[in-house]
């Protein structure tokens, strides 16, 4: 038999768990969503600065003129971009060159941002302080941008404090790799655990969803690229939203 005294601290301990289990704010208990967002066509358009910025650093190297002009870049990284580029031109995959091109195409970044007629998709500002704010959510990029690209892409519209993990175009060619090099990086990084199923990839191009299937992570499309609705619901996103110009539509499907 348990003594009284035990028994009456035993007692104390629970009433004092349960009280302060009642207190919690609600909500408190609920998993943590990474929110995972691609860059071009979804949080911003650059203004054509990004494929002029690849053409000319293409040029400067293997002296060829607009070498991406019949390469869709829609959704790919920028490593897959180049690669098909050497494959159109006959270049050796191997030869080495791809860390020469990529900073030769960033710092025609940094000038070509500066004097593109880029902005910012509609209601992104709205949404990323909304999600800001929400104690259950961490923003990451989910982007084929090599990240010395991205970085200098978002620095333009004054959104890099939002962003300070993510998955890259350089960390993986094959962008359907990039969601557990995002979620490993989280853990790495700010010591944040989350499974696949509570990972949120907003995009606009069937690439963004796909990239989202093989892991059961949810796929939220944006038709702010050069996808339709129609096109982006065929690719089988969970949801499909005009833009995100409806700040609690939005919120609504990311926080039910």
């Amino acid at each position: 038999m348990r003594p009284v005294k035990e028994t009456s601290s035993w007692l104390a301990l629970m009433i004092r768990l349960l009280l302060l289990t009642c207190s919690v704010p609600n909500g408190y208990f609920k998993r943590m969503k990474f929110i995972l967002f691609d860059i071009d066509g979804t949080l911003l358009d650059s203004g054509g600065a990004g494929i002029r910025s690849l053409s000319i650093a293409f040029e400067e190297i293997f002296s060829v003129k607009d070498a991406f002009r019949s390469i869709s870049m829609a959704g790919k990284t920028d490593l897959q971009i180049l690669r098909e580029g050497f494959v159109r031109h006959n270049i050796d995959c191997s030869n080495g060159y791809a860390p020469e091109f990529f900073r030769i195409y960033t710092k025609h970044l940094r000038e070509n941002m500066g004097n593109s007629s880029g902005h910012i998709k509609p209601g992104i500002r709205e949404a990323l302080r909304e999600l800001q704010a929400q104690k259950g959510c961490v923003l990451g990029l989910l982007t084929g941008n090599i990240e010395a690209g991205a970085r200098i892409k978002l620095d333009c519209f004054g959104l890099n404090p939002y962003f300070s993990v993510g998955a890259f175009g350089n960390d993986d060619e094959d962008r359907d790799r990039l969601l557990p090099v995002a979620v490993d990086k989280l853990f790495r990084q700010k010591s944040m655990r989350v499974s696949f199923s509570d990972c949120v990839v907003i995009g606009d191009t069937p690439r963004d969803v796909s990239c989202s299937k093989p892991y059961g992570a949810f796929s939220l499309a944006v038709a702010t690229g050069p996808y339709s609705a129609g096109a982006l619901i065929e690719a089988g996103a969970d949801v499909v939203l005009k833009d995100l110009s409806d700040t609690s539509a939005f919120m609504s499907v990311i926080s039910p």
